[in-house]
């Protein structure tokens, strides 16, 4: 059944809305807005503020204050939670405060909810209304990384890369300062740290010596930085490694990777994972399934165009977000956004299930969504 009004849809979108307060604060719970109203009046509406904070139905009741929520309407972004976690169950809440029916915008698909929580609240007598079509849709890309967790235990992978009209992303030199302007750089920055890590090869880390940090105003905390390093190559004087005891640092190595290099690493703060497989794209997978197991929702995919082509090749680049800066570089040698294997038939290409562009400074964005959790 639908939400059956005006009012339930204003209500409930304005919940999704709400929700948006969580991004970059709250993984790798998902963000969940929710709003308690009764006809037109809102009683009280909340978000999920901080991981191991109150949920947003809590923070919603907690906004009503001393009002009578008897027979009230609970709208809320993600079906409510039943089990006991870093919190109580919302079901819990809801059922004490008197809410009378709750209108949620999407399923939690994880093992421990999957509609647990809307059954035990019908339980109770409370009646539980499951959005459909636009409003369901938007609740949904709201927590991609969370749903792709939940369903597969692997992180949701944002391919990121700025290039030129004629789609190359440096120089045949290896020049890639800087391709995208000042405003595309700055959104890079928010995507940063918007996400759970950043990842990059050894090429690119080699090469550029980056931080891998999110350098804006208001960030809440630094993205774990995640190399792909199959030797152990990344050098002890790197940024990257002098700063492993304050911002994490993930070095994904192979079996071939030397005793020595790894234990280097790991004395000097980094992580080390050992990814297994016989070949790129089994390793790539079996790096992702390790990330996500240690807490890893959301990765920031920075290149290079190796790394690149290689989850492409998984089957593990659920969205793309592409800066084509004004200029052309030319050269039959300049680098590619993507290598890899690729397909052989035009019929075998991935295709895009959306595609949006937008004007970022100089810049066109084209941000792709290649799949939907």
């Amino acid at each position: 059944m639908s939400p059956s009004s005006d009012i339930d849809r204003r209500h409930l979108a304005r919940a999704i809305e709400l929700a948006e307060g969580g991004r970059g604060r709250v993984s790798p719970n998902p963000m969940v807005g929710a709003v308690i109203g009764r006809d037109d009046e809102v009683l009280g509406e909340g978000f999920h503020r901080a991981l191991g904070g109150p949920h947003a139905e809590v923070e919603a009741i907690t906004a009503a204050g001393d009002r009578d929520l008897s027979g009230a309407t609970l709208y809320v972004s993600l079906e409510p939670c039943c089990h006991h976690g870093r919190t109580p169950p919302c079901t819990d809440a809801i059922r004490i405060a008197g809410i009378a029916r709750v209108v949620v915008a999407s399923d939690d698909p994880s093992e421990h909810a999957s509609g647990r929580g809307l059954g035990i609240l019908r339980d109770e007598g409370i009646e539980v209304v499951v959005a459909d079509r636009e409003l369901a849709a938007r609740a949904r890309l709201l927590n991609q990384p969370f749903r792709k967790r939940a369903r597969t235990g692997r992180p949701w992978v944002l391919f990121k890369s700025a290039m030129t009209l004629d789609g190359k992303v440096a120089t045949r030199g290896g020049d890639s300062k800087w391709i995208s302007g000042e405003a595309s750089r700055r959104l890079a920055h928010e995507w940063r740290a918007q996400s759970d890590a950043v990842a990059v090869g050894i090429g690119t880390a080699l090469a550029d010596d980056p931080q891998l940090t999110a350098r804006i105003d208001g960030v809440v905390r630094q993205p774990r930085r995640v190399v792909f390093d199959s030797l152990a190559r990344l050098p002890r004087t790197s940024q990257l490694v002098r700063g492993a005891r304050k911002v994490p640092l993930t070095v994904i190595v192979s079996r071939a990777a030397p005793r020595a290099a790894t234990d280097a690493l790991a004395t000097h703060g980094a992580d080390v994972l050992v990814a297994t497989g016989e070949n790129e794209t089994a390793r790539v997978r079996s790096a992702l399934d390790q990330l996500g197991t240690d807490g890893v929702a959301s990765i920031l995919l920075e290149g290079g165009p190796h790394l690149a082509g290689a989850f492409l090749d998984a089957g593990e680049v659920d969205e793309m977000r592409l800066f084509l800066a004004p200029m052309v570089l030319g050269g039959r040698t300049a680098r590619d956004p993507l290598e890899g294997e690729g397909v052989e038939a035009i019929a075998d290409a991935a295709r895009a299930l959306s595609v949006h562009c937008e004007r970022v400074g100089e810049d066109l964005l084209v941000s792709a969504r290649m799949r939907d959790w």
